[in-house]
């Protein structure tokens, strides 16, 4: 198997101040995530809120909702990038009548739906669908050179496995946790 791709290491400024006393907080400015913390904090102590608040941060951009605009301007940057621009629908959305599927497309029709589903779900699981349902643009089967598309994309193992954790976890029966229980 390949090692993981990743992608280029964070730029992060820590920003440190007299007048904060105990909050530290962070935000995107452009490339780089600027991090606020107390002037008097060990450098333990930085590294730590460091990691914390770009964690944060991370969760918090993974569970923003973007609409059809947004969903088919990134299925074009995706068909550019790993398909050389071959696939080009007539149509992206939403919809929310897909519960057992994650995506799907009408290479006939040229549109591409995806399951509000996957909604909040990391931007490289949207990405890997959003390509599945593009790919099927040019081969319409998932026979090997269907597979060979999906194989420019360095997530697609990772992606489909979170989709089947998504699905495991959904047949689990629910336990209530211990604190939930009197």
């Amino acid at each position: 198997m390949a090692p993981a791709v990743q992608g280029p290491p964070e730029h992060v400024e820590v920003r440190r101040s007299a007048r904060r006393r105990r909050t530290v907080s962070a935000y995107r400015e452009g490339d780089r995530t600027v991090v606020l913390i107390p002037a008097r904090m060990s450098a333990a102590e930085e590294k730590r809120w460091v990691a914390l608040m770009l964690d944060k941060l991370a969760a918090q951009e993974s569970r923003r909702v973007f609409g059809d605009e947004e969903l088919a301007a990134r299925a074009a940057d995706l068909s550019v990038r790993f398909l050389d621009g071959r696939a080009v629908p007539r149509s992206v959305r939403w919809v929310t009548n897909q519960n057992s599927r994650w995506g799907s497309c009408t290479p006939s029709e040229g549109t591409i739906r995806l399951s509000h589903r996957l909604q909040g779900m990391p931007d490289y699981v949207i990405d890997y669908v959003l390509l599945h349902e593009l790919a099927h643009l040019l081969v319409p089967d998932h026979g090997p050179g269907f597979w060979a598309l999906l194989d420019a994309y360095p997530k697609t193992e990772r992606a489909r496995g979170y989709l089947e954790g998504v699905v495991a976890a959904a047949r689990l029966p629910h336990v209530p946790s211990p604190r939930s229980t009197g």
